[in-house]
């Protein structure tokens, strides 16, 4: 056997470091690659409904479906000025002939597109556009929607003595809210909604405004599959104190809205049962014009319907 020379030894060195810088090369470069191609997988499922309690969330209903909902807001449980036989007549409040009710109608154009039309009681009308802009996913944190309402009152008020406010236009408000939500965990998942609202009517002017602003929070802990906790808070951050109404009296609005809430899901409709205090129907005036004060005990029973139709083609993806 011959001996191996040095200058062998060295060929076979750098050509074995070579070798190894060309595989770390190779294999770094299918890494890169591997990440480069994985694939989005969105969250499911951050909220059951598209309403929490009173306040809409980022969920939208996929293209071609179909949305009708029931909300129902009864009147306080316990008036504090009432007597207790005149309390227990109106059985805490289902049967005190105050109880407003909310009737909608929404389809989604695309998954990121949602319209829809209510009944918003008191002879109010509303529609809305709602934008999906962010989805949750394992390369987004957030999930973010716009939604944009506009509302009209068609009720003339005999004492307002303003011909301007008599006019269609001037009975108009909007509302435009920003909705950020996240799920956490299977169990968890929290969402706030800034908010603005217009009115096309300020009476006078003096402690009033066009513009009211509203910050909301609230979210879901998931029971079981078909079943959660909900709630939310809002608070009114403007224009709730001493406002003068179209009549020139002096009002004050309470500024904190809070509700908790039981869905439930049968498969074909969301149930939803909750407490609040709050007994209108119409996000404008729950967040801008809530008379129902903690304080006071001011609280009420409702509840929600929802129930969904696909109305595209069978072969629709």
């Amino acid at each position: 056997m011959y001996p191996i020379k040095n200058i062998d030894m060295k060929n076979i060195i750098i050509t074995v470091v070579f070798c190894l810088i060309q595989l770390g090369w190779i294999s770094a470069q299918d890494s890169s690659e591997v990440i480069s191609v994985k694939k989005t997988r969105y969250t499911k499922n951050t909220f059951l409904s598209s309403y929490l309690v009173n306040l809409p969330t980022v969920e939208m209903m996929p293209k071609g479906n179909m949305q009708f909902m029931i909300a129902h807001h009864f009147g306080v449980l316990w008036h504090d000025g009432a007597t207790t036989g005149q309390n227990i007549a109106q059985f805490f409040g289902f049967n005190s002939g105050i109880a407003k009710t909310y009737l909608s109608l929404d389809y989604s154009l695309t998954n990121h597109i949602n319209v829809g039309g209510a009944l918003a009681g008191n002879g109010q009308y509303e529609g809305w556009l709602k934008l999906r802009l962010i989805r949750q996913s394992n390369k987004t944190p957030l999930s973010v929607s716009w939604l944009s309402l506009v509302n009209v009152n068609t009720v003339t008020n005999p004492a307002d003595t303003i011909e301007e406010n008599k006019l269609a236009w001037n009975s108009y408000s909007y509302m435009h809210q920003l909705l950020i939500a996240r799920k956490f965990s299977p169990k968890l998942s929290l969402q706030i909604m800034p908010t603005l609202i217009h009115y096309n009517i300020v009476p006078y002017g003096i402690n009033n405004h066009n513009n009211i602003l509203s910050l909301g929070f609230g979210g879901k802990y998931q029971l079981s599959d078909n079943s959660a906790l909900t709630f939310e808070y809002a608070r009114q951050l403007t224009v709730f104190e001493d406002v003068l109404d179209r009549s020139g009296n002096i009002g004050n609005y309470t500024p904190d809205m809070f509700s908790i809430g039981m869905e439930v899901n049968s498969g074909g409709h969301i149930f939803q049962f909750f407490i609040g205090n709050t007994t209108v129907s119409s996000n404008i005036e729950q967040l801008s014009r809530n008379t129902n004060s903690f304080a006071l005990k001011n609280f009420a029973l409702g509840f929600r319907l929802n129930r969904g139709f696909y109305l595209g083609k069978k072969d629709d993806k």
